[in-house]
């Protein structure tokens, strides 16, 4: 049976960390590098696509080949760039869907001078289905890298149902952003979808509804890669020696697209919101002094560098202090968990899953739930609960169960902690 072939249509393909994808998968297929870094290199499954057949393609603001965009976001070293430069200068992205009021900072070109939201998402679903009968791939998959849009209230009742969003759409409601739009196209293409992004897309009521009628996975959102991966493995640790977090002071900066992008107050709160509320849920109470920074310094590009002090409370009442500084190339942490993402979801849909796959939340900050129930946030557990989702075992298929399962394991979590 030939090897499965999968098409990975990016939002924000021309951003840092998606031309980090494309570069990387044209490397292993040359064979010019190993597979260091892909979680999913060591765990072979005969329903994961191969790295050397994965396309890419996907929309940006801006028009610029790979191979320049590459260039411009200084990630990757000139060898590197001229081992697949031929191949990144044959891709240039199709024009994206913007719109400034969601994100100020990044203007770069409008779409197609579209104006209606229904307009904008045909062309979205014409662009998937161009993808896929040039690329002759068996199937897609929709991963949003685009940079982070404004806070979002997902309470609002044109959020609530299907109905209501698609009520919406035909109003041309100007509090669907372009996260929305790209997720709904995906999803009523019957496409899966992921979100690594803090923006609000297939996390508001109606889009997870219509992901689970149409049977579609989805997953996100923000994905872990650094800081927030790093306190989600630490304190569970804290926890289980009863060390008492007084406070906890995060710290970032960096330079590239993704910290001008929030430089923007406003996009700046939804990235806060999802690195925020990780560390009250596995501690099992409230950090008071939990404070969280992220500054755009142009400088650093890429390289970013983040910085935590821990307070601690021990045995007797004596206070100690943790220090962690982890120095990292943003892309290069994100591009794997990219492809691991992309390939997981196409698995799920072979297999019939269809829904919030809340499994994959070991890939993200503020993981998709159903039902209400809280995300389990621990990376140990995530990790455990993934590993047995890919091997079949676990968590039953249906989003339902999942929940119902999910909810349980809530139960007795709180159950621990008190």
């Amino acid at each position: 049976m030939p090897a499965r072939r999968l098409g990975v249509a990016i939002v924000g393909l021309g951003g840092a960390v998606a031309t980090t994808v494309a570069a990387g998968l044209e490397m292993i297929r040359r064979g010019a590098v190993d597979l260091s870094g892909l979680p999913l290199a060591d765990a072979p499954h005969a329903g994961l696509a191969p790295y050397q057949n994965i396309s890419l393609a996907g929309w940006d603001l801006y028009p610029d080949d790979l191979a320049s965009a590459v260039r411009q976001h200084g990630v990757l070293g000139p060898a590197e760039l001229d081992l697949v430069r031929t191949e990144l200068e044959a891709v240039r992205p199709w024009p994206a869907i913007g719109n400034v009021k969601f994100c100020r900072n990044i203007a770069g070109r409008e779409g197609a001078n579209l104006t209606s939201m229904r307009d904008q998402v045909a062309s979205l679903k014409d662009d998937l289905n161009r993808f896929k009968a040039d690329s002759g791939v068996d199937d897609l998959v929709v991963v949003h890298l685009a940079s982070t849009e404004r806070l979002v209230d997902t309470t609002l009742p044109q959020f609530a149902t299907p109905e209501a969003f698609e009520m919406a759409l035909d109003a041309d409601d100007p509090e669907i952003g372009p996260a929305m739009l790209y997720a709904y196209a995906a999803i009523t293409g019957g496409i899966p979808y992921g979100n690594f992004t803090p923006s609000v897309s297939a996390d508001i009521p109606a889009l997870k509804e219509l992901a689970r009628r149409h049977g579609v996975p989805i997953a996100g959102k923000d994905g872990k890669t650094g800081q927030t991966l790093v306190k989600t493995v630490i304190a569970p640790a804290l926890r289980g020696r009863s060390l008492k977090v007084d406070g906890w002071y995060s710290t970032n900066i960096l330079g590239n697209r993704d910290g001008l992008a929030l430089d923007d107050p406003n996009s700046l709160a939804s990235k806060l919101d999802t690195k925020g509320s990780v560390l009250d849920s596995i501690l099992g109470y409230k950090v008071e002094n939990h404070k969280v920074f992220i500054h755009y310094y142009p400088p650093r590009g890429d390289d970013k560098e983040a910085w935590d002090n821990i307070d601690l409370t021990g045995f007797l009442g004596h206070r100690m202090q943790m220090k962690i500084n982890f120095l990292c190339k943003d892309s290069i942490l994100a591009a794997p968990l990219v492809i691991e993402i992309a390939r997981c979801l196409d698995l799920a849909k072979q297999r019939g899953q269809g829904g919030v796959l809340e499994e994959l939340g070991v890939f993200f900050k503020a993981p998709l739930m159903v039902n209400g129930a809280e995300p389990e946030h621990a990376w140990p557990e995530q990790e455990r609960r993934f590993r047995a989702w890919l091997d079949g075992e676990g968590a039953p298929g249906t989003p339902t169960e999942r929940s119902e399962q999910s909810l349980k394991a809530a139960a007795a979590s709180l159950a621990d902690v008190r």
